[in-house]
């Protein structure tokens, strides 16, 4: 079953404030990844797919700023594994849109 995965990824020492060309260079990983699906946010990256792909894509983001020359990286994932149905990022959201129209 899909997991649904959160996940930052932070280069360190880096000699500009900016962090686009990193998290663009992150993205082309994700680009090339034919068997999940991604979207980017303004603070983070949710991955929707099977956990072991996920995990491996991840390994391969935390990389990209070592080779863009970064000197130390910081990378923060969340997992959500639910087991009991099916789980995707629009689901996700559905379920509180429908709550919110419930109150």
């Amino acid at each position: 079953m899909p997991v649904i995965a959160e996940v930052t990824i932070v280069p360190l020492g880096t000699k500009s404030p900016s962090l686009s060309p990193y998290v663009a260079a992150c993205h082309r990983i994700l680009q090339e990844a034919t068997d999940i699906r991604y979207q980017l946010t303004p603070m983070s990256t949710i991955i929707e797919g099977e956990l072991p792909r996920i995990l491996e894509i991840v390994q391969k983001m935390h990389q990209v700023p070592f080779d863009e020359g970064a000197q130390r990286v910081s990378t923060t994932i969340r997992i959500d594994d639910r087991r009991d149905k099916s789980n995707t990022m629009e689901g996700k959201v559905n379920s509180v849109i429908l709550a919110i129209g419930t109150k």
